[in-house]
């Protein structure tokens, strides 16, 4: 795997891969010390153009927990501000031979366009309405990890999907591991031809909600609406947030976050046994170290410092301790 800018570019069993060694990671999360040398030496360009909390500090603590330097770069006091360019900037960073830059941009196929511009592995962390591949993959390692195989599970993903990223790179990733996609949404916010171009289902009201096994709510992404999509919100909220009446108990919640309490999720659902939003936080962690562990470490070669880190992972003693 040379850059991660999609889920279209892993197959299932690169996904399986990812999601094992991120299960690996959440092992040595656990211990005292939770630092691994893998990464140690090498430099890490996190590039965010877009306002960012779960994301961008995952990133940056995935990194760290795997022992590289890491540059923190934000648009806000950036040379954005003065004119500069995407392209000069990433001309600048490279200068400082890193081995990975992870960037988000409001700009779809930004990150694509990068890979033209760095020798570094470049990570896609959100670009525009297009993809966002590693929340998909820490969506599946929060899910697997609370319902086992994903396959044959109905997951219904309600509200703004017109303008989200997750929605994207969610629905490619759950069909891929064998899951039924639904999408729902008023029809102004659900894109014509998605049923055809991502092989999923479509509603436009949550009469058949009860027969989702996992209900992925989205927010409205008003930052990225130029017009009115609904009448207004205390309509969409009526019509489609997900509450402790339309959650049923053997049902589990999803959602990217930041949520919107009061509009797409009721406080109580968002807080109820049912949800999965902490533990998506925390599988973030650990997917993105494996992330980084594969763009990195895993080209190393056959027999060479690979299967040292292998040994670093498999190891009794946390590393750092004495034996």
């Amino acid at each position: 795997m040379r850059h991660l800018l999609s889920i279209a570019d892993l197959d299932r069993a690169d996904i399986e891969r990812i999601l094992e060694r991120a299960e690996s990671f959440a092992e040595v999360g656990r211990r005292d010390i939770k630092k691994v040398p893998t990464l140690r030496g090498r430099t890490i360009v996190s590039l965010f153009m877009e306002a960012s909390t779960r994301t961008s500090s995952s990133f940056e603590l995935a990194a760290k927990r795997l022992s590289a330097d890491v540059v923190s770069i934000k648009a806000s006091g950036s040379s954005v501000e003065k004119g500069e360019s995407l392209r000069d900037m990433i001309a600048t960073l490279s200068a400082y031979g890193p081995e990975a830059l992870v960037i988000r941009t409001p700009e779809a196929g930004a990150a694509a366009l990068v890979t033209r511009w760095t020798e570094a592995a470049v990570v896609n962390a959100g670009d525009g309405k297009h993809e966002h591949p590693t929340q998909a993959l820490l969506d599946l390692l929060a899910l697997r990890r609370r319902v086992g195989d994903i396959e044959g599970k109905r997951i219904w993903i309600v509200g703004d999907v017109l303008h989200s990223r997750v929605a994207r790179s969610g629905i490619l990733a759950f069909t891929t591991m064998g899951a039924e996609v639904t999408v729902c949404g008023p029809p102004t916010l659900i894109p014509r031809g998605i049923e055809a171009a991502f092989g999923c289902h479509v509603a436009h009201d949550l009469d058949r909600l009860d027969e989702a096994d996992v209900v992925y709510a989205l927010r409205m992404q008003r930052e990225r609406m130029a017009e009115s999509f609904v009448p207004s919100i205390r309509e969409y909220v009526a019509g489609y947030q997900i509450d402790a009446r339309r959650l049923g108990p053997r049902q589990l919640l999803m959602h990217p976050g930041p949520v919107n309490r009061g509009v797409e999720l009721a406080p109580e659902v968002v807080d109820g046994p049912s949800s999965l939003i902490a533990e998506q936080v925390e599988a973030g962690l650990y997917v993105r170290m494996a992330v980084l562990y594969e763009l990195l470490a895993g080209r190393d070669r056959p027999g060479g410092p690979a299967r040292e880190i292998d040994d670093e992972l498999t190891a009794p003693t946390p590393i750092g301790e004495p034996a």
